[in-house]
């Protein structure tokens, strides 16, 4: 393993070359082949029923599609776009809520025009293309019924036997921030220190957008921003909780579509990028977490068979792709949420009416029994250096655009009070400062003259904003002069500014918070797991040499072999250098347990500590 990632020679990513007999970039269709479209409507006497449908051979709709494709409690809303998987394929439907006049339904037409797409286009299929489409064809049917021509039309335009070599040209047609068709080509190595070469993942720079690719308007990574600002700090417990491959359940009500891009949005940040994924044995967990998307009372029996452990005498082959790999999903039947040994981490979303108190209301996150889960400290200040960070980089792109006639004003004062508003409300969902910690920073400061905490938080500011370097200074955003730390990230979305123009063509540039935000993540994984790989590999050439240790010796320390029994050491230093709270007893157990998921071995995590005369103080 040491061969594997040491004196590696520096790479850089590029796409592959076409093969013969599939479609250029440029050439692929604007519109993912669709295998089926299928309308639903609400009748009063037989409740949801599939009215018409058009599929492929061996595409079964009837007793699935009308439970997946329509969640409880979308009779409380007007329109929702529902995102769903069903065997190979993943579904998109458009509800629409209408009045109407008609008193044989109740003086309201309910009714979902949907789509299947084959999941070989990416996570959803690019199924999000269809959406404006399907939304218009819902509107339409919701006012006149008879209009089924519309169906017909659209599938005879977008099925998927009208597009030759569907499977070939599949995987060249993922969307930007899904990319995973790259290729890395060695060039000459440059020598670091320790004979170790910066390598670039495929999450880095551009190869989230490559050339000629862009976000349409319904892309669920648009969300992103959204996603930062709903949990706060509470996403970096969610991102460790994915890298380990648990079972994520997010559950709240109608409308869905916003949970439904909050489960992209993590599967895809919670990716291991292509060199990391390279050092890790080759009974490694999955590159990324599977997205279910909405889930309901129906899909129980598939996730009682997830929650069954997979024994290593099973045979892969004869099941499904990354069966039993952890799974994210949502849903708004709180029987689900009850059910706590179908998942691993409940995340329970505010209620519809939360934007509107007083105080910021943040989604609870729980493992089962209850156990509740928190950001640590380190989280928080995290959270703090990466919305600082977005917030500076599109600022000074703003101001490179277009420079100021006039100096701003200082707003230091307002920004201030806004964070502490901000921090109270976070109280809540933060891990308070151990005694330890207080302890052991009070006698630091007092015994290096405030020095240590200096360097300590220097280096830790240098490590973030790492994570968020090498942004191509080519793709720029506009955004309020008068953002600050305390401003929403959404609102730093320059999408979200132009929303109301209507339905228009976004150039790639306008991604660039979206891609900031999901190689952020993956550096992150990246610097998590390679470090876990350095101290797993440190323990195992220790053992080799322990092996060549002569029997007096080793009668000579009994305390260390009883030390070296425990499992791989984890060093403070090393917590640090992953960029966990070392002070934190949920982040000692995120490492011993990413031990055992990814290297097989067991781990102890040193504390940390003073030790005056012999006696530990704290």
């Amino acid at each position: 393993m040491a061969a594997s990632r040491r004196g590696q020679p520096e790479l850089r990513v590029g796409l592959p070359p076409p093969s013969p007999g599939t479609l250029s970039l440029a050439a692929l269709p604007e519109f993912p082949p669709i295998s089926a479209l299928f309308l639903i409507e609400f009748d009063v006497k037989a409740g949801y029923t599939l009215s018409w449908k058009a599929a492929q051979p061996g595409v079964e709709l009837e007793g699935v599609v009308e439970y997946k494709s329509l969640p409880s409690g979308l009779h409380t809303v007007s329109e929702d776009l529902i995102y769903f998987v069903h065997d190979g394929f993943a579904g998109l439907s458009a509800f629409v809520n209408a009045p109407c006049e008609d008193s044989e339904v109740r003086n309201a037409r309910m009714l979902a025009v949907g789509v299947l797409v084959p999941l070989s286009y990416g996570r959803l299929g690019r199924a999000w293309r269809h959406a404006e489409s399907l939304k218009d064809m819902a509107s339409k049917l919701a006012a006149n019924g008879k209009e089924m021509d519309v169906l017909q039309q659209y599938w005879e335009s977008h099925q998927a036997a009208r597009v030759e070599n569907v499977q070939q040209t599949a995987m060249a047609s993922k969307e930007s921030l899904d990319t995973a068709s790259v290729t890395f080509q060695e060039q000459p190595k440059t020598p670091r220190r320790h004979g170790h070469t910066r390598n670039r993942s495929a999450s880095d720079g551009t190869a989230l957008l490559l050339p000629g690719h862009k976000l349409s308007p319904f892309h669920p990574a648009w969300s992103l921003t959204a996603l930062l600002d709903t949990f706060g700090p509470l996403i970096f417990p969610i991102h460790r909780a994915a890298l380990l491959r648990k079972r994520i359940l997010v559950s709240g009500h109608a409308p869905v579509q916003e949970m439904c891009n909050f489960v992209y949005d993590i599967s895809i940040f919670s990716n291991i990028p292509l060199q990391t994924y390279d050092l890790l044995p080759p009974d490694r967990p999955a590159p990324r977490l599977r997205p279910l998307f909405t889930v309901g009372v129906h899909d129980i029996p598939l996730l009682v068979e997830e929650a069954k452990p997979v024994r290593p005498d099973d045979q892969p082959t004869d099941r499904e792709p990354e069966l039993g790999t952890g799974w994210i999903a949502c849903t708004t039947d709180s029987i689900l949420a009850m059910k706590d040994t179908l998942w691993d981490m409940l995340i329970t979303m505010p209620a519809p009416h939360a934007p509107a108190a007083k105080d910021h209301v943040w989604p609870s996150v729980e493992c089962p029994r209850g156990t509740p889960i928190k950001a640590t400290q380190r989280d928080l200040r995290r959270f703090h250096a990466l919305k600082a960070g977005l917030k500076r980089m599109q600022v000074s792109d703003t101001a490179v655009e277009s420079p100021p006639t006039t100096p701003r004003q200082p707003q230091l004062s307002r920004s201030t009070a806004e964070n502490e508003h901000w921090l109270d409300d976070a109280e809540q969902i933060i891990e308070p400062l151990s005694w330890s910690a207080l302890a052991y920073n009070g006698f630091m400061w007092w015994a290096s003259a405030g020095e240590q905490t200096r360097s300590d938080e220097a280096e830790e500011s240098a490590q973030d904003a790492a994570l968020l370097a090498d942004i191509p200074a080519s793709m720029s955003m506009s955004v309020p002069r008068s953002a600050d730390l305390s401003t929403p990230i959404t609102s730093l979305n320059p999408r979200r500014l132009s929303s109301t123009m209507g339905s228009v063509s976004l150039a790639p540039e306008e991604a660039r918070t979206e891609v900031a935000i999901v190689q952020y993540f993956h550096r992150l994984t990246s610097q998590i797991l390679k470090k876990v790989a350095d101290v797993v590999e440190d323990h195992t050439d220790c053992e080799d040499e322990d092996s060549n240790v002569s029997d007096e010796e080793i009668l000579l320390g009994p305390g260390e072999e009883e030390l070296e029994g425990r499992g791989v050491r984890i060093s403070t230093d090393a917590l640090r250098s992953m960029g966990l709270d070392i002070w934190s007893a949920s982040d000692a157990e995120f490492v011993k347990e990413a031990v055992v998921v990814y290297f097989g071995r067991e781990a102890f995590v040193e504390g940390k500590g003073i030790d005056v005369c012999g006696v530990r103080v704290c």
